[in-house]
């Protein structure tokens, strides 16, 4: 029983360590590259989800709602960035972070607003409800592997885009040397709207897609940003490769501490363990690596 249940947990840590490659992939870039305090991503996956349940809702399709929820964050990223973030970039750390707080306390109420404070819920597609036997210890649902799946084909798209292409090049370029890149032509403020943009759909999706798993409310981004932060400490500020594995790393040892640790340690102990698992885990790789497991150079 031991046995199926840390496998079970460790598909769980996987599916959960691709969301928050999702999330935190934009984070990393948007810190490690315009070395900008963000944080307001936690809303733009929140957006995403509430945006995403509504175009699925108004249309009655799963893919519909898909593309209300890139389509909506993708516009919500662009306006954010080009109004309020391009004043920030010379601002200190401490401002970044008063801004972008206050812009998520006005995002949560507008989600109030529209939404109200009730949780809402997104429907499985019937193509994805079923679920899939692993040998004979359990049966895994399908949409979680598909999620699974599709993070992960994102995550290496990202990977492909940034390592092998011209955009890839200037972005990898302007995170150290911004003055240089513009100065031989680079358009910067375009270039740094398109990684913000690809941040926030990226968040939206991750957001969307978790949306038939967990409830959908205006306080969903809360926890995930802490998490998201979390990753990109340990991962390496502008590493995306970095995210990826912290996340993943993260996701399995999160949900098979939570999962096992009330188990084997009982109560109160478990539980308090379980939780405080993560900051454990990132104090211990920063002693070992202070900037990370693998640092943009």
């Amino acid at each position: 029983m031991l046995a199926s249940l840390l496998i079970e947990q460790t598909f769980n840590g996987v599916q959960l360590g691709v969301m928050l490659f999702l999330m935190s992939a934009g984070l990393t870039l948007v810190v490690g590259i315009m070395n900008v305090v963000n944080l307001t991503h936690g809303s733009v996956y929140m957006v995403g989800a509430y945006l995403g349940a509504a175009a699925a809702a108004a249309s009655g399709s799963f893919l519909l709602g898909l593309l209300g929820a890139v389509a909506g964050t993708a516009i919500v990223g662009a306006l954010i960035e080009i109004s309020i973030f391009r004043r920030l970039y010379s601002r200190s750390h401490l401002d970044q972070v008063l801004a972008t707080f206050g812009l998520t306390l006005v995002f949560n109420e507008i989600v109030v607003m529209i939404w109200g404070r009730s949780s809402r819920f997104l429907s499985i597609p019937d193509a994805l409800s079923g679920a899939i036997p692993v040998g004979d210890m359990f049966s895994y649902p399908v949409y979680r592997l598909v999620i699974t799946a599709c993070g992960l084909a994102l995550g290496a798209g990202l990977g492909l885009v940034i390592g092998f292409t011209r955009l890839g090049m200037l972005v990898r370029a302007g995170a150290t040397h911004a003055t240089t890149v513009a100065a031989l032509g680079g358009n910067i403020p375009l270039l740094y709207t398109i990684v913000f943009t690809a941040g926030a759909i990226m968040a939206g999706l991750a957001g969307f897609f978790i949306g038939p798993i967990v409830s959908i409310n205006s306080s969903m981004g809360d926890s995930v940003l802490t998490l998201g932060l979390v990753v990109v400490v340990i991962g390496g500020l502008g590493s995306v490769r970095g995210a990826l594995i912290a996340s993943l790393l993260l996701g399995i040892g999160d949900t098979c501490a939570r999962g096992l640790l009330p188990l084997v340690l009982g109560y109160p102990l478990g539980p308090a363990l379980a939780s405080m698992s993560v900051y454990l885990f990132m104090a211990a790789i920063l002693l070992i690596k202070p900037r990370g497991l693998l640092p943009a150079s």
